[in-house]
C-alpha cells in the first residue's frame, strides 16, 4: 500500500499539477479541489490511486473521496510539499461561483441549516431516550409506572428536548446572519426577540389557550416558537441591513448607531410583516410535506425511498433539512428520516455485494469499506466510489430503498429526530418502534443486496471497463 505522502503527490500530478490547484481544502470525508482548468484533471487517474474511494465534481469543488481520518492524512502531507490550504470556508465561497442559480441557492440555504443540525440531533436523542425509559416495559424492569416517575425527572426530561425547538428561530437567525455577513450576535438577539415570552406563546395560540395581539386591528403578532422560514428571512435580511448601514455611517457613530438601527429596523419588520406573511408560508410547505408523506398506500415511501440517493448525487438534498425541521418541530415525529435512512441502507447493501461478489482486490478494498461507512450514514464513498461507477449497483440499490420506504411509509415510521441514519439511526427509534425499523432497514438491506449479488455486478463488468479505459 502506497505511503501517504505517495499518495499526495499522485493526486497532484493527476490533477494537473500545483499550478491548476486554486486552492483545496478538507471535510470529514473529501478533499475538496477548486481547479482553474478542468480538463487537466485525469480523472482515471485519480480513481485508480491508493486509498481514493472515488472522485467527482459537486458544487463547483472537485471532490475526492478517502474516508474519515486519511483525508486529513493527505492534505496534512499535500500542505507538506509546498501548497497553501484553505479554509473549507473559503473553498466554499469560490464555489458558490459557479452552477446555476438554482444550485447555488440551495448550497446557501444548506450553509445556514448545517451548523445546527448538532442541536437537533442531540434534541433527536434525548427524546428517544425519553421514549426509552418511559415504556412501561423499561419501568416495570425498575418496579415503576407512568404514575410514579418523579415530576422533577419528567421537567429534567422536557428541558433537554424542548429548549433546541423553543428557541429554534434564534439559532437560524443567528446563522445566517453569519453566512450573509453580518454580526451573529445581532442575529441571535433578532431570533430571541422573535420568541419573547411578552409574546403569545405558539404553541398556546395554536392550541386556542392564547390570543394572538392584534396591531392595527388586523396584524395578528405572536412568538415564533419553532418558526423557521420567518427567522431565516428575518435573518437574510437583518445581515444585509447591517452590511448596508456599516458602509453609511461614520466610524464614530458605527458602535451605536448600526446595532440600533438593525434591530430596530428588522424587529418591526419581522413582526409585523416578515413573521406573518412566511409564517403562513412555512404553513403551506408543511402541509404539503405532510399531504405527500401521508399519501395512502405507502406510495410516499416508494417515490422518496426510489428517489433520494438521485438527489443526494446532485448535491442539493440540503433543501430536505427545512422539511426535517419543521416536521419535528410541530409533530415531534420525522416520517421522513425513516424513509431515507431505507434508501441509504439500500445502497450500503448494493455496495457491500459488489465487495464480497468481486475477486479484484483493488475494489474489494475500496468496497467493503465504503460499504461499512454507508451502514455508518455516510453513503457517498459507496455511491460515487462503487455503485455509480457501475451504475446498477446503483439502480439496485435504489429498488433496495424503495422497498424498504414503502414498508416506513406503510407502517407509518417515524424517528425522534434527524441526521443520523442506519445503524446509528436506532437511537432514533428506541420509543418501541426499533423492531419495525429493523424489519424496514432489513427488507431494504435485503432487496438491494439480492439484486446486486444476481443482476448488478460481475467481474465481467470491472473487466470490461478496464478494457475501455473507464
Amino acid at each position: 500500500m502506497a505511503q501517504n505522502h505517495e499518495i499526495a503527490n499522485e493526486v497532484l500530478e493527476a490533477v494537473g499539477g500545483r499550478d491548476n490547484i486554486a486552492s483545496f481544502a478538507h471535510c470529514a470525508t473529501r478533499l475538496r479541489i477548486m481547479v482553474n482548468d478542468k480538463e487537466k484533471i485525469d480523472q482515471n487517474r485519480v480513481e485508480n490511486i491508493d486509498k481514493v474511494k472515488g472522485a467527482f465534481f459537486n458544487s463547483g469543488q472537485y471532490q475526492i473521496i478517502f474516508g474519515t481520518g486519511t483525508v486529513n492524512q493527505i492534505y496534512e502531507e499535500m500542505e507538506k510539499m509546498g501548497l497553501d490550504g484553505s479554509s473549507k470556508e473559503e473553498v466554499k465561497s469560490q464555489a458558490k461561483q459557479q452552477g446555476s442559480g438554482f444550485q447555488r441557492a440551495i448550497r446557501t440555504f444548506g450553509d445556514v441549516f448545517v451548523p445546527i443540525i448538532p442541536v437537533l440531533v442531540a434534541t433527536g436523542l434525548f427524546m428517544g431516550m425519553r421514549g426509552l425509559l418511559t415504556q412501561p416495559e423499561i419501568l416495570a424492569l425498575f418496579g415503576m409506572t407512568k404514575e410514579t416517575i418523579s415530576p422533577n425527572f419528567l421537567l429534567y426530561t422536557q428541558v433537554l428536548t424542548d429548549t433546541a425547538f423553543a428557541f429554534l428561530p434564534a439559532l437560524v437567525a443567528w446563522s445566517a446572519f453569519r453566512v450573509f455577513g453580518g454580526s451573529p450576535v445581532l442575529g441571535i438577539i433578532l431570533g430571541l426577540m422573535l420568541v419573547n415570552p411578552a409574546l403569545p406563546n405558539a404553541y398556546s395560540v395554536a392550541d386556542g389557550s392564547a390570543q394572538a395581539l392584534r396591531f392595527f386591528d388586523f396584524i395578528p403578532v405572536v412568538g415564533y416558537q419553532g418558526s423557521v422560514i420567518p427567522a431565516f428571512v428575518v435573518g437574510l435580511l437583518g445581515a444585509k441591513l447591517e452590511r448596508f448601514l456599516r458602509k453609511r455611517i461614520p466610524e464614530a457613530l458605527d458602535l451605536i448607531l448600526t446595532p440600533f438601527l438593525t434591530l430596530l429596523i428588522m424587529i418591526t419588520l419581522g413582526l409585523f410583516a416578515i413573521g406573518p406573511i412566511f409564517h403562513s408560508l412555512e404553513e403551506v410547505v408543511l402541509n404539503a410535506t405532510t399531504a405527500v408523506l401521508n399519501l395512502p398506500y405507502g406510495i410516499a415511501g416508494i417515490v422518496i425511498g426510489g428517489l433520494h440517493q438521485i438527489v443526494v448525487v446532485t448535491g442539493v438534498h440540503h433543501i430536505f433539512n427545512l422539511l426535517e425541521i419543521q416536521l419535528l418541530e410541530r409533530t415531534g415525529a420525522n416520517p421522513f428520516n425513516a424513509i431515507i435512512t431505507c434508501a441509504m441502507a439500500a445502497q450500503a447493501a448494493a455496495c457491500l455485494a459488489v465487495g464480497l461478489k468481486t475477486k479484484d482486490k483493488k475494489l474489494k478494498a475500496l468496497a467493503l469499506p465504503s460499504s461499512f461507512s454507508a451502514f455508518l450514514g455516510i453513503t457517498e464513498p459507496a455511491i460515487f466510489g462503487v455503485n455509480l461507477r457501475y451504475m446498477k449497483p446503483f439502480v439496485m440499490g435504489l429498488i433496495g430503498g424503495a422497498a424498504g420506504g414503502f414498508l416506513a411509509s406503510l407502517f407509518h415510521l417515524a424517528g425522534t429526530g434527524m441526521a443520523i441514519t442506519v445503524l446509528p439511526g436506532t437511537l432514533l427509534y428506541l420509543n418501541s418502534q426499533l423492531p419495525m425499523y429493523i424489519l424496514c432497514n432489513g427488507v431494504a438491506i435485503a432487496v438491494g443486496f439480492v439484486l446486486t449479488w444476481v443482476f448488478g455486478f460481475s467481474d465481467k463488468m470491472l473487466n470490461e471497463m478496464k478494457i475501455s479505459g473507464k
